[in-house]
């Protein structure tokens, strides 16, 4: 079984990914419309995020937050491989449910990596297994 990253850089990478989005949000809606109670710009933020880390993990192993704190999503058993974009697509949707990354095994993968397949590593545990 493959070592998770810790869950500190894990929320670390979400928050980075948070960020970028809203960003991102705010830089085409303007910082007023974003702000106003009820807004629809709140939900774009939430479709960038899901877009952005099903893109980017499936290409690129890792969204832009978990690539810029050292993070990398792989495959939890089995050869290093590209992964499965739906499966990818299903585990950011649980993403951001909330609870399914809350609920989690004793080897530290949360029911989103249950349910892809996946793990979450560190870029040294990488370069470690691809040895």
């Amino acid at each position: 079984m493959i070592e998770n990253a810790p869950w500190g850089r894990r929320i670390l990478a979400l928050i980075v990914d948070w960020l970028l989005c809203t960003v991102a949000v705010i830089a085409v809606y303007g910082i007023d419309d974003y702000s106003k109670p009820g807004s629809a710009a709140s939900f774009v933020v939430l479709g960038l995020y899901v877009v952005e880390s099903t893109l980017l993990t499936w290409l690129a192993g890792g969204s832009i937050g978990k690539l810029l704190t050292g993070l990398c999503v792989v495959p939890a058993r089995g050869p290093l491989r590209r992964l499965n974009p739906f499966k990818v697509l299903l585990r950011q949707v649980m993403v951001v449910l909330v609870i399914p990354p809350l609920v989690f095994r004793p080897d530290g993968r949360g029911l989103h990596d249950e349910v892809a397949g996946t793990s979450t590593i560190t870029f040294t545990k990488l370069r470690e297994l691809t040895k």
